[in-house]
């Protein structure tokens, strides 16, 4: 797993590295969606953050980077919104229990130690009826080099994302490749993994 000196010095630069645009699926979903609480666990500089809160849901974020950090804040400002931003890594965020309408996990790769956990608890903070919309790199991204991380660990199979969230139910789940186009870092073929599941 990355630590937070990799993403500090990632997200240093005044450019934003994934680009201030939300990711594409998250942007295809979120405005047809019921508004209210939404967390962004791992949230970098929060380009998908801030277009939620552009959209009117009360949104709630961390990420372990100070860097990140300070850039989502900056933009927030820039968009002339708020956003509940907190320095958190992941094993040290409360997650309170039944308190976010939906979670969105955008290109958050943890190592398969710790990832069930980090799973679980997006689980335990969603209301019943909450949503989690998930979209992270597969293993046959290891083929491309538009981005994610290089151990096959760290990469999301359907098939352990369904048992990670075995008791929600799935909306939508898709494995597929294509044209990334978020940044220099997030560009060209990639495969991919898509899900949209409900809390019973």
């Amino acid at each position: 797993m990355y630590d937070k000196e990799f993403w500090n010095e990632r997200y240093a630069n005044e450019e934003y590295v994934y680009g201030k645009d939300p990711n594409e699926f998250l942007h295809s979903r979120l405005p047809n969606l019921k508004k209210g609480r939404i967390l962004f666990p791992c949230e970098g500089e929060g380009r998908n953050a801030v277009f939620a809160a552009g959209l009117g849901w009360d949104v709630f974020a961390f990420d372990q980077s100070e860097s990140g950090w300070q850039k989502a804040l900056q933009l927030a400002k820039e968009k002339n919104i708020s956003i509940h931003y907190e320095i958190s890594d992941v094993l040290g965020y409360p997650f309170a229990p039944e308190q976010m309408d939906m979670v969105a996990l955008i290109f958050c790769h943890f190592h398969k130690s710790i990832r069930t956990t980090v799973h679980r608890n997006c689980v335990r903070t969603l209301k019943p009826g909450g949503l989690l919309l998930l979209e992270a790199f597969s293993p046959d991204q290891l083929q491309y080099s538009s981005g994610g991380p290089k151990d096959p660990d760290m990469l999301c199979h359907l098939k352990d994302l369904r048992m990670d969230f075995a008791e929600m139910n799935v909306e939508y789940e898709e494995a597929l490749e294509i044209e990334l186009n978020e940044s220099p870092f997030h560009r060209g073929k990639a495969a991919i993994v898509r899900l949209v599941l409900r809390k019973i």
